[in-house]
């Protein structure tokens, strides 16, 4: 069973190999005879029985006749290198394709012949099997006349010439374009070309799809042509149009045109008074890479549901333009566009593209005022990733990917510390981006910073400070402005004494009397004496401090509950400060407890913990010893005038 097997499988490769042989020398023989019968002219019948059987795929070879053979099959037949010299054999070959024959397909490319020759071929062309004639780099040689075409009788369903050269400068254009012009065929392509006029059909012509790409066609191009009616498709990208009324009046007759092509013109409507009159049947239209602006929404067919006016110039979509009804497809790409436009005069669109455009923050309620868009294109716009921006990165989440490209074309450009950032990874916190938050956040740190500035206000009894300090400055303004011949702040006292009036016993029974008295007797300042009469009590505490070398200050726990002592003990302490002087004596009569001295005495506690103080000691054996101590503290020699003594 194996060698049978083994057998069967030589015997089916042998058979394969030989079948291949056989194929390939009988497409080589028929090549052969092909051109065998291409060099002899033909037989005078026309009929070639052997065009049937061409061979298919054939490699690119060159013939006797000159011209190279890039493709030879049933239906289609590929040549090149068609010069005057083999274009007599060429017609004889296309002489036998009679109508009936297999061959559809004709491409001639670098074709270098004389006007008449070329119109030769075309009219062999025309009566023969062939429906789609291909012509590529073709260079018209001698000067061009008159030729009476016959269109009658054709198979010809599309003729598309490429890269034409005419090298007669000075021709009649009709001798030219009234033959394309008047071609009884559906299809008709003339492409870069640097063909500069067509002129309309002389009657109505079967064309239904006409593209004269890259040209150098002008707005004179088919204006009041009434023989077009059954066009459906007109491109006329690349060429040299300039106005976009003009256009649409060129269009305003054919009854059938469905879709336009005008980009890479140089279009242009400044809004004109004469309105605009486009083909009723028009439904797409292209008018990507012009100069059109805003006024272009001005000029717009009212029928179309597809419009490309990408890489122009537009800023804005104006709110007073006519309203598009049918209009379900709108690329505005790479424009000037500063933010989404709304779909007032859209109400039936579905797709929306306006990338690279200049939107920073996108209006996050396109979908409300928009509901029938199902797809929006706006990535590579430079973004401004901010809280404005982060409604409509949510509108993303919430639309269910409306968003093409979303996210790798949704990127942001501004702050530059976020640059490169895509959208959906783009997160701010809610307190940066509510305003309401942020004010009520705002309003109440406001107040408790105010309430925790009051308490501390409260707390070190701050306004009692102010209140002193402004005092005190107006005490020194007067002085300083008073007449020369009041009295100075010269030194008139040894010491000033501070006490409660509860302890002005100690102070007139004791004090006074042991400092008083006897040899190298001390001068006080006392309030009861010293005060001068009509002036404020806070301005004669100052003075008396001013003109006394020291300060004597008696500590009880009476001192602390009185409130003029406590201004005492200030202005005395400023002094200290302002004069870096050693002025102030401190006298324990009673021990204070720490429980006792009110907040706002803290000078009183940072004087008691860095000073010595004298306390009054209750053995009268230590009386000498305290008096003679104070004695030494306050023992200056006072510059008093003599009057004074």
């Amino acid at each position: 069973m194996t060698q049978n097997m083994s057998f069967l499988r030589k015997f089916f490769l042998y058979k394969c190999l030989f079948a291949l042989t056989f194929w390939n020398y009988v497409s080589l023989s028929v090549e052969d005879e092909l051109l065998t019968s291409v060099s002899n002219n033909f037989p005078e019948d026309g009929t070639n029985k052997k065009m049937n059987s061409l061979p298919l795929d054939s490699n690119q070879s060159k013939t006797n006749s000159g011209w190279v053979v890039i493709q030879n099959t049933t239906e289609s037949l590929s040549l090149s290198e068609i010069t005057n010299s083999n274009v007599k054999q060429l017609v004889a070959l296309l002489s036998n394709f009679r109508q009936g024959s297999k061959l559809q397909n004709l491409t001639l490319t670098n074709v270098s012949v004389n006007w008449d020759d070329l119109m030769e071929i075309f009219q062999t062309v025309w009566h023969s099997s062939i429906e789609y004639f291909n012509t590529n780099s073709v260079t018209q040689l001698s000067h061009i006349t008159h030729h009476d075409f016959n269109y009658s009788g054709t198979s010809m369903k599309a003729l598309t010439m490429k890269k034409i050269i005419i090298t007669d400068l000075y021709f009649t254009q009709d001798d030219l374009y009234k033959i394309f012009a008047n071609m009884n065929i559906e299809d008709m392509t003339i492409a870069d070309s640097e063909m500069i006029h067509m002129l309309c059909p002389s009657s109505k012509s079967r064309f239904r799809y006409l593209n004269f790409f890259k040209n150098d066609l002008t707005d004179l191009l088919f204006q009041d042509c009434d023989n077009l009616h059954q066009l459906e498709t007109l491109i006329l990208k690349k060429n040299k149009f300039e106005s976009l009324l003009k256009v649409s009046s060129m269009t305003s007759r054919m009854k059938s045109l469905k879709y336009l092509d005008m980009s890479s013109n140089l279009l242009r409507h400044d809004g004109a008074a004469v309105r605009c009159q486009w083909a009723e049947s028009l439904t797409e239209l292209d008018l990507s890479s012009n100069q059109l602006a805003d006024a272009v929404f001005e000029c717009l067919p009212a029928k179309v549901r597809k419009l490309s006016l990408e890489n122009n110039q537009i800023s804005s979509v104006p709110r007073g333009m006519v309203e598009l009804q049918c209009l379900e497809e709108l690329n505005l790409a790479s424009n000037r566009l500063a933010d989404l436009p709304g779909c007032s005069g859209f109400p039936s669109l579905q797709l929306l593209n306006i990338e690279m455009n200049s939107i920073l923050t996108p209006s996050a309620d396109f979908f409300q005022s928009c509901p029938r868009v199902r797809e929006l294109q706006a990535g590579h716009n430079p973004f401004k990733c901010s809280c404005e921006l982060q409604a409509f990165v949510r509108l993303e989440r919430r639309s269910g990917a409306k968003l093409f490209g979303w996210p790798a074309a949704y990127e942001c450009e501004y702050p530059q510390s976020l640059r490169g950032t895509q959208l959906k990874d783009l997160h701010l916190s809610p307190l940066a981006c509510s305003t309401a938050l942020l004010l009520v956040t705002a309003l109440l740190l406001t107040l408790l910073l105010v309430a925790a500035v009051a308490f501390l206000c409260i707390y070190l009894d701050v306004p009692w400070y102010v209140r002193m300090t402004w005092q005190w400055t107006q005490t020194k303004r007067r002085a300083r402005h008073s007449p020369a011949g009041d009295e100075g702040s010269a030194l008139q006292f040894h010491a000033f004494i501070s006490y409660s009036e509860r302890d002005s016993l100690w102070v007139k029974n004791e004090l006074i009397p042991n400092l008083e008295k006897g040899e190298g007797c001390v001068q006080l300042c006392q309030h009861e004496r010293n005060f001068v009469p009509g002036k404020s009590i806070v301005e004669n505490i100052i003075n008396c401090i001013e003109k006394s070398y020291k300060s004597i200050f008696v500590l009880s726990p009476n001192f602390v509950q009185s409130e003029w002592c406590h201004y005492e003990l200030y202005f005395a302490h400023h002094k200290l400060f302002s004069e870096n002087s050693n002025s102030l004596i401190l006298i324990l009569l009673e021990p204070i407890p720490p429980y006792l001295i009110p907040a706002r005495y803290h000078k009183l506690k940072a004087l008691m913990a860095k000073r010595t103080y004298l306390e009054w000691p209750k053995e009268r054996s230590k009386h000498a010893l305290f008096w003679a101590n104070l004695r030494a503290a306050i023992s200056i020699n006072l510059p008093i005038p003599s009057e004074t003594n």
